[in-house]
């Protein structure tokens, strides 16, 4: 019965022994369905080579020593702290950087391939990457706090200097295995009790230095507040003064204005009277030149006719001369143009009027309290 135990635990370890060769010969030689998580980057190996990196998917391959290595893209958190840093002034701090660091992607393929050999390991086991990272990281912090001073390394902005630092010197050491580093911060500052107590004096000292400085301030703002306040009520009675007498010179302007106008209304009336009176004048004057040229030329004409009367008169008696000589040297002459005369002063209507023979009729013309006669009385011889 033993025999046959022992036989059978024989049998067992053989064939375990036998599967085990199996499984390593199969793993050698195929992998089937191999997966690729989102957050990974594939590395396929043929012969010990890399000879294909993927992204995200199935993979199998078939051949001698074929293999499927992951990458995890996920960050690695790394927080190192070092107690003790001389600054550049000979001063003791400690401090603390925390941050994240990846490894190469899939876009950085040609990094893996020729790095792969010498950080395999850190490509794929975070131990090894954060104790890499933490040496990396303490000798950051070694190179920006040795460079400066106290102050320079722990108060107000000076922490962001430092932080800037420790990211730019740790990318520095990390791009030699083609990682990046991302949220690098340095969220304390440690400091010994005798630093501290050195420090809070310091502190309360430029507390009470910056209160002084603020008392000051403040009393010299509500100096300033004051002095500004006085100005004003200065300013704005200047103010009301030059509007008042800006509003007065602009009355004043107005008035002189007022009266240039009426002046100028006056003058223009003036001026229209005097040129009323000229044209007056110049029309009497033109009338009287007129008036005189009328005369002139009338006492011309009346001058003229009278000479023309003169001389007809002078014709006239000259041609009664001459027939008063024809009817003196020719009395029979004169008696017919006595008898013609009378034949043409007889009218169709008038009356004939007989006479002794030998008489001439007397014919009286009618006139006021004259009554028309005639005489018929005989003329004595």
């Amino acid at each position: 019965m033993d025999k046959f135990i022992s036989k059978s635990i024989t049998i067992v370890i053989i064939g375990l022994i036998i599967l085990g060769f199996l499984f390593f010969f199969s793993s050698q030689l195929m992998y089937i369905f191999a997966k690729v998580e989102e957050q990974e980057t594939g590395i396929q190996f043929r012969g010990g080579q890399i000879s294909n990196i993927v992204g995200p998917g199935i993979y199998s391959d078939f051949g001698l020593f074929v293999e499927m290595k992951r990458i995890s893209r996920q960050g690695v958190s790394f927080s190192v702290t070092d107690p003790e840093i001389i600054t550049k002034d000979k001063q003791l701090l400690g401090l603390t950087v925390t941050g994240q660091v990846f490894r190469p992607s899939l876009g950085q393929a040609d990094i893996i391939r020729r790095l792969w050999g010498e950080y395999m390991m850190i490509y794929t086991n975070d131990q090894a990457l954060d104790e890499m990272v933490s040496g990396f990281a303490q000798q950051a912090m070694k190179v920006c706090v040795g460079q400066r001073t106290f102050n320079d390394s722990i108060i107000g902005s000076a922490r962001d200097d430092l932080r800037n630092c420790v990211d730019e010197e740790l990318g520095k050491f990390s791009s030699v295995f083609g990682a990046t580093l991302a949220n690098v911060v340095v969220p304390d500052v440690v400091l010994s009790d005798d630093v501290r107590s050195r420090l809070d004096a310091i502190v309360q000292s430029r507390l009470e230095t910056e209160k002084a400085a603020q008392d000051k301030l403040k009393a010299d703002a509500e100096s300033a507040a004051e002095q500004a306040r006085q100005e004003g009520e200065i300013r704005v009675q200047q103010s009301r003064i030059q509007e008042e007498s800006k509003q007065q010179t602009l009355l004043a302007e107005l008035e002189q204005k007022k009266i240039l106008s009426q002046k100028s209304v006056i003058e223009a009336e003036r001026a229209n009277e005097l040129a009323r009176v000229e044209a007056e004048q110049a029309i009497i004057e033109a009338q009287k030149i007129n008036e005189l040229l009328a005369a002139e030329k009338d006492l011309e004409i009346n001058q003229a006719m009278a000479k023309a009367a003169v001389e007809k008169a002078k014709a006239d008696l000259a041609y009664q001369q001459i027939l008063a000589g024809i009817y003196d040297k020719n009395p029979g002459l004169l008696n017919l143009r006595i008898v013609q005369a009378n034949a043409d002063a007889l009218k169709a209507t008038d009356k004939l009027i007989f006479t002794p023979e030998g008489t001439v009729p007397n014919i009286v013309i009618p006139g006021s309290g004259v009554l028309p006669t005639i005489n018929t009385a005989p003329v004595s011889p």
